[in-house]
């Protein structure tokens, strides 16, 4: 027994030995201005350890001990490689340069690296870098982020020049925006001409279709992931652009001994100059400007905070006419926590607000409002060994949401003073999900995200006979309001209604070869946020209502699967997915709704489901003097609302009619070329199936007067969209040690000068007495030029 349990003790402590790791963790930074490197790549050569790094740079990795070569590779750098020694845990700052020329630099991928999108679980996920969105084409010679993921599969836009987008054939609301976690509830600058992200102030845009992590909920579409920089650390730096309607300045500085920096970056339009010129239109102003503030500070090695705030106003006058002024306020407070080699931390406490106020001159009508929220989130991230990483955390968001007070501003005015009633409600939720590498070709991605919503009192909430606040008059064949029965008063921390979801979500890649893979997945998502809006696009007085009492949450489910292939040493790469979608209770609206001023939206709503399908393929040229991609996807997106208990036969008879956002083509062609040191050029050619409308079909006479009868709902369409913009970008000087470096940048919107439908109207013709349709198009053949400038 002696020498057996002596035996066991020998071979147990060399079972030890033999499984004895460490950890290797660390940032990834440029080596020029500090910043750190999101989506950085970064593994053991000749082994399967690796890391991705995460928002703010960090990694970790556990291996054997022994000794190494440290491979560090990202999209535009130079890759590094580092000998280790891995006898003890390890913290390696590593600081990278910027490839010299960048003629093989890749322009867009769906992950982080070449390598990470054939293996890593995560799919239907679409990454852009700041120099790629720099040289698409824009409108007006304005860089624009929004504009750019329309250029990618299964993303489309609302209508010319608008700077929201539809994703996978779900609405506008449905897609959930963040600015350094903060929630924009409205893109758009200019009603939609250009977006509020600026893009010398940004570091990384990522959009989830699909596949959405665990830590992100509140939205059954899509995530827009936009991160600012955090400012040089370096030096001090400006940088900009001047245009022909607008202009924008960046600033940005080493802090505390080189311990933090700061980044601060304004951006303004100055169209309203140019209107004194224009006759009658001399006290007209259209203009907007906005705000980016950011900067951080290293208080050990173990811990840093960040500060960011963005403020952005647009101002619309029409004398006489309307009046005009909105925009969104955010900021985050972070403080990162790294507690040792493999546990990583983030908590933040984040505040958001959009509000506007409308002028109508012409009924003497002043109407405020806004949304509010505050958010306390805090995030983790557990590297437990190479085959498994954590991530798990909490949030709750406090929401104020106040349609506003709608006032005369005159004796004259037809309309009466009316308070709405402020909306509170609190969301929280709970999430864990891993990244779980099963075996050397499977590769699994899975979580479980816990959410609870509360319709919150303070106010008075209407009750109808039977429950039901719309009702069928089967008489007249419409449907109208219901019967009220009273109201009740909800104290101000008492639940009017509670909803409680589970949301998992799964992604699996399982790798045929070195060079390609499938992927699969599933996402259950819950929204408790509704957009009330009967227009397609996202507009100034869009009013928000949370879930409650009559209106449901949305819940989603989507399934996809896709091929992903590299070709001819990762300079060509294919991307097939397929997708099913299903949302329950997706509201609309019944005929002859009225959104505006009213405290009893639910009135004029009935619930329906929804559903979208499609199949998306992306072929992208990654390396070489011509960059690009092509996108196609085919789709389509439906909607059926049935009466219910209301009764009636519902919208459009209970059958399933198309969305707004349904295109069932859509297909976009990026190009960028690269000719020599000074010039590039690039070009995107679009076409779209039109945006579903509904059109009338006749007329009848009913005493004396023409009514108009109309088709189902969206059973129409506008014509075909397509258009073709071209840019060139001009860079005098390429010397590497001149500080000053310029470049003036000449585009064309719409080359061949298509006049795109943003609608059609009917009217009679005063002169024949016929009936015609007018088609209004707001861009015709555009032209630009901008002078960029980086000191």
């Amino acid at each position: 027994m002696k020498h057996i349990f002596l035996g066991l003790c020998l071979l147990f402590s060399t079972i030890l030995f033999a499984q004895e790791t460490f950890s290797i963790r660390g940032t990834i930074k440029d080596v020029k201005n500090g910043e750190t490197l999101l989506g950085a790549s970064v593994f053991l050569k000749g082994t399967t350890n690796g890391a991705v790094t995460n928002e703010y740079g960090f990694f970790s990795i556990t291996a054997p001990k022994g000794t190494y070569t440290l491979i560090i590779s990202y999209l535009g750098y130079e890759e590094m490689s580092q000998d280790i020694i891995l006898d003890t845990d390890q913290t390696l700052n590593i600081e990278i340069k910027e490839l010299s020329t960048q003629l093989d630099e890749i322009v867009i991928i769906a992950e982080e690296s070449e390598r990470m999108n054939i293996k890593k679980p995560q799919m239907s996920v679409s990454k852009l870098n700041a120099s790629t969105i720099k040289q698409i084409p824009a409108v007006l010679g304005e860089v624009d982020v929004i504009k750019s993921i329309q250029m990618l599969p299964g993303v489309t836009n609302n209508g010319e020049g608008t700077a929201g987008f539809n994703v996978r054939g779900g609405a506008a609301d449905q897609n959930l925006v963040l600015l350094d976690e903060a929630i924009i509830y409205n893109t758009s600058h200019f009603f939609g001409f250009f977006s509020v992200f600026n893009a010398d102030a940004i570091k990384d845009i990522k959009l989830y279709k699909g596949d959405i992590p665990a830590k992100f909920g509140g939205r059954v579409s899509s995530v827009l992931d936009v991160r600012q920089k955090d400012g040089n650390s370096k030096n001090f730096g400006l940088s900009g652009g001047i245009g022909l309607i607008s202009s924008r300045l960046t600033a940005e500085s080493p802090l505390f001994k080189d311990k933090g920096s700061f980044l601060i970056a304004g951006r303004t339009s100055y169209a309203h100059l140019f209107m004194p010129a224009i006759k009658d239109v001399k006290d007209d102003k259209i203009s907007f400007y906005d705000l980016n503030l950011k900067t951080n500070y290293e208080i050990n090695k173990n811990n840093r905070v960040y500060l960011s705030g963005y403020f952005g106003r647009d101002i619309f006058d029409i004398s006489k006419v309307v009046k005009n002024r909105y925009g969104n306020t955010s900021g985050n407070l972070r403080w990162n926590h790294v507690f040792n080699d493999k546990l990583f931390s983030n908590l933040s406490l984040i505040y958001s607000k959009y509000d506007y106020q409308v002028v109508l001159d012409f009924v003497k009508l002043d109407w405020i409002a806004d949304i509010k929220n505050y958010n306390l989130k805090y995030d983790f991230g557990y590297y437990v060994n190479n085959k498994l990483k954590l991530d798990f955390g909490l949030s709750g968001i406090l929401y104020n949401l106040n349609p506003g007070e709608v006032k005369p501003t005159s004796e004259s005015s037809p309309i009466n003073y009316l308070k709405l009633e402020q909306k509170r409600a609190f969301e929280s939720g709970l999430y864990v999900s891993a990244e779980h590498k099963l075996t050397d070709k499977l590769t699994a991605q899975y979580g479980l995200r816990y959410s609870r919503f509360s319709r919150l009192g303070g106010q008075n909430v209407m009750n109808y006979v039977g429950n039901q606040p719309v009702v069928y008059n089967n008489d007249l064949g419409i449907y109208e309001e219901g019967e009220e029965s009273g109201e009740t008063f909800y104290k101000k921390n008492e639940s009017i209604k509670t909803f409680n979801n589970f949301e998992p979500r799964l992604g699996l890649s399982y790798q045929l070869n070195q060079s390609s893979s499938i992927k699969a997945s599933y996402t259950k998502s819950s929204q408790y946020l509704h957009l009330l809006s009967n227009t397609s696009a996202v507009t100034p007085l869009d009013v928000w209502a949370p879930s409650g009492k009559y209106i449901k949450p949305q819940l989603s489910n989507q399934y996809a699967i896709g091929y992903y292939k590299n070709f001819n040493d990762n300079k060509y790469s294919l991307e097939v997915e397929t997708y099913y979608k299903t949302v329950k209770n997706r509201i609309d609206y019944v005929d002859g709704s009225d959104l505006i001023g009213t405290n009893t939206i639910e009135t004029e709503i009935l619930n329906g489901k929804a559903r979208a399908y499609g199949l998306e393929v992306l072929l992208r040229k990654n390396k070489g003097n011509f960059t690009g991609w092509l996108a196609y996807t085919l789709s389509k997106s439906e909607q059926k609302t049935l009466g219910g208990n209301a009764g009636g036969p519902g919208i459009n008879k209970g059958k399933w009619y198309n969305t707004p956002y349904d295109r069932t083509h859509d297909i976009s062609l990026t190009g960028i070329y690269k000719l020599n040191n000074k010039w590039s050029f690039s070009g995107n050619l679009v076409y779209q199936t039109g945006r579903p409308v509904t059109y009338p079909n006749g007329q009848y006479e009913y005493e004396g007067l023409s009514v108009a009868s109309y088709s189902g709902r969206n059973e129409d369409r506008l014509p075909d969209y397509h258009r073709l913009d071209i840019s060139a970008i001009y860079k005098p000087n390429r010397r590497p040690d001149k500080q000053w470096k310029g470049e003036w940048v000449f585009g064309l919107y719409n080359v061949y000068n298509r006049k795109n439908a943003a609608s059609v109207s009917f009217r009679q013709n005063d002169e024949s007495g016929k009936n015609e349709a007018l088609r209004t198009a707001i861009f015709g053949l555009i032209p630009s030029i901008t002078y960029n400038f980086k000191f």
